[in-house]
Order: structure tokens, then sequence, then C-alpha cells
């Protein structure tokens, strides 16, 4: 991956539609995001690096213990339905543990579009938040330390957890969760903080 000629050194301009373009070690381009971003989210002169949303894989993994759940309640009932009476017939207890299942999904889905990860020239963003948004940020120049962390069901699907800790705190305040190329994204942040960072 050749990030300092490709992603690090493209400007991006206004706030109508920013994307983010990396490569990966292959010389590859993964699949662009393409974003619409609040005006005033970024400054005129901000250059957008990386412009992040967790795999959609972030859907099913990161809900998987409430699908489980799910599905194991509806075979208990189902099971005991036939033994006790209960006010719901055996249809009647699919249909409400498959929209248990969609409603569970489907928040999980807002979720994931809730989140944001941005990489400029000057900050670390993070923006996740359905019903309250909440934004985490951080000049370049206060980033402490990076580290990738993968449970085993990112580490399934080569997806990774970039953790960063600033200065004077000692401990991680912010997670990019669910990545594509973990590695990949936290070597493009490093060399954002030497380019941008050790400068300002």
């Amino acid at each position: 991956m050749n990030e300092s000629s490709g992603c690090l050194d493209r400007p991006r301009h206004g706030h109508d539609r920013r994307q983010m373009q990396s490569t990966d070690v292959a010389g590859q381009q993964p699949e662009s995001v393409d974003i619409d971003l609040p005006a005033d989210m970024l400054h005129d002169d901000e250059i957008i690096l990386l412009l992040l949303r967790p795999s959609p894989l972030f859907i099913i993994l990161f809900s998987l213990g409430g699908i489980v759940a799910v599905f194991l309640a509806t075979v208990a009932v189902l099971f005991a339905s036939r033994f006790v009476w209960l006010p719901l017939n055996e249809v009647q207890i699919v249909t409400l543990g498959t929209g248990l299942l969609a409603a569970r999904l489907g928040w999980q889905l807002l979720e994931w579009y809730s989140r944001l990860y941005i990489l400029t020239d000057r900050r670390i963003i993070r923006r996740v938040g359905v019903l309250r948004t909440m934004t985490f940020e951080s000049p370049l120049s206060n980033i402490q330390h990076t580290e990738v962390f993968a449970r085993l069901r990112e580490r399934l699907f080569g997806l990774g957890t970039i953790g960063f800790a600033t200065s004077g705190t000692g401990r991680f305040e912010a997670f990019w969760v669910a990545v594509r190329q973990p590695y990949v994204v936290q070597r493009t942040v490093i060399e954002a903080i030497e380019r941008y960072g050790r400068r300002r």
C-alpha cells in the first residue's frame, strides 16, 4: 500500500460530499465509502484522509447474542406449548419470534448507520449514537497510542477494532469498531500523526 502518495496527499474540499478511497497492502482499492457529512462537522480547509463506517458484518456479528437468545426462547416456548396451555398458537409464537429477531437486527442496522469514523489532517473523530449522538474528537498531536484489537468473531472475517489513547490518560478513550483491514487503517492513522500531528 502506498498510503503516502495515495490516501494522505489527496485533498478534499467542500462539505457536501466527502469520499474515502484507500489501498490495501496489495495495492488494490477496497470499496469506497460515500457519505454526506453535516456542513458544520469539518472546517473548510480540513483534509479528509479516511472516512469509514464499520463493515456491514457489524450488524450480524454484534447482535449474535440477542439473535441466539430470541431463537432459543422461541424454540423453548414452542416446545412448552405442546404440554401446557398458552394463549398463543405455534404460528403466533413463530411470528412473534421472527418479529423480535427483525427488531433486534433493525436496531443494529441503525447502530451501524450511526457510526462514522473520520481521520483528517487535524483530528481523529468518532461519531456514534442512534437516539443521542456522541462525538469523540482529538487533535492528531494528542493521540499517544493506537492499538488493534480483534475478537474471534472479527478475526474470522478479517475485521478489527482500533483503540485510541490520548496523552495524559493512559487508557483508550475511543474505538473504531469492526473496520475492514484494521492494520492498514492503523498504519494510515500512524502516518497521518507522523506527517500532520507532529508539526502542529
